[in-house]
């Protein structure tokens, strides 16, 4: 993590040998969990959030689309994340990762939904 606001942040992720594919380059699973944890972590900071915590509800992802641009090889990637629209059910956020000389290596966007803590318990027990 390298900064966080409501409804944004930015994270960093540096390029190891175990987080690459046969090839060398890095895995695109690896660049799309980093998404949506810089979503996730945007998500955080928004008193939509804190709500949904209050009420031992949650934010739950329902998509996620990556787009790669270009491969990832021996370097660290940005990501930096912003929730688009923050409605009381639906969450639609993007982000845009980057090679540390700026150069876009892939775009995602998710849509979370609001789940209240009370759904929550109800379909705990079955």
């Amino acid at each position: 993590m390298i900064d966080i606001a409501p409804g944004w942040s930015k994270t960093r992720l540096e390029h190891r040998p175990d987080l690459t594919q046969p090839a060398g380059i890095m895995h695109g699973g690896v660049i799309a969990s980093l998404i949506d944890s810089g979503i996730a972590h945007a998500l955080l900071m928004t008193d939509r959030f804190q709500e949904l915590r209050e009420q031992r509800g949650a934010l739950v992802s329902v998509d996620l689309r990556v787009k790669f641009l270009r491969p990832v090889s021996g370097a660290a990637i940005f990501c930096e994340s912003t929730v688009v629209r923050l409605g009381r059910h639906i969450v639609h956020a993007e982000a845009i990762v980057t090679s540390e000389d700026g150069k876009e290596v892939a775009r995602g966007d998710a849509i979370y939904m609001a789940v209240p803590g009370d759904q929550i318990e109800r379909g705990a027990g079955g």
